[in-house]
């Protein structure tokens, strides 16, 4: 049996594009192109029942490197802390206040997207620092 190396993560939020948009500002993503005889996203949506509007979004990796991201909307909100979440890896190979003010930079530039900063988790002689953040829709991811 062959091993499964592609997978999708999938939000469930309340607008779709929105959250997508966010997260390709943060990861360098793409939104996909719209669907063959349409030449927005928007003259497609246009086309389904107004329920079905804006139901969904997806964002890709240009390079077709990074695994697909989608997003759902469902009628509840968020309610209770993330089972999984994103490391978003800026400081990869970095340590001490030089990983540090990378992750402060990132952060900077995610909380202008729309980003809140959780807290600035500094290096404690075990764990390098990170940054617990929460996206538009108070998705929890870290930046790390």
């Amino acid at each position: 049996m062959a091993t499964i190396k592609e997978f999708q993560v999938t939000f469930d939020c309340a607008e779709p594009e929105r959250v997508a948009r966010f997260w390709c500002e943060v990861l360098g993503y793409v939104l996909p192109e719209p669907p063959a005889g349409f030449a927005t996203w928007e003259d497609y949506n246009a086309t389904l029942p107004p329920e079905d509007r804006g139901a969904w979004a997806a964002a890709e990796d240009p390079a077709g490197k990074g695994p697909r991201l989608y997003f759902q909307r469902v009628p509840e909100g968020k309610a209770v802390k993330n089972r999984v979440h994103l490391d978003v890896r800026a400081g990869t190979g970095l340590v001490g206040e030089e990983r540090l003010a990378v992750l402060q930079a990132e952060r900077e530039r995610l909380e202008a997207l729309g980003a809140v900063c959780v807290q600035v988790l500094v290096a404690d002689g075990v764990n390098e620092s990170c940054i617990p953040m929460l996206d538009v829709e108070g998705n929890e991811f870290c930046l790390d």
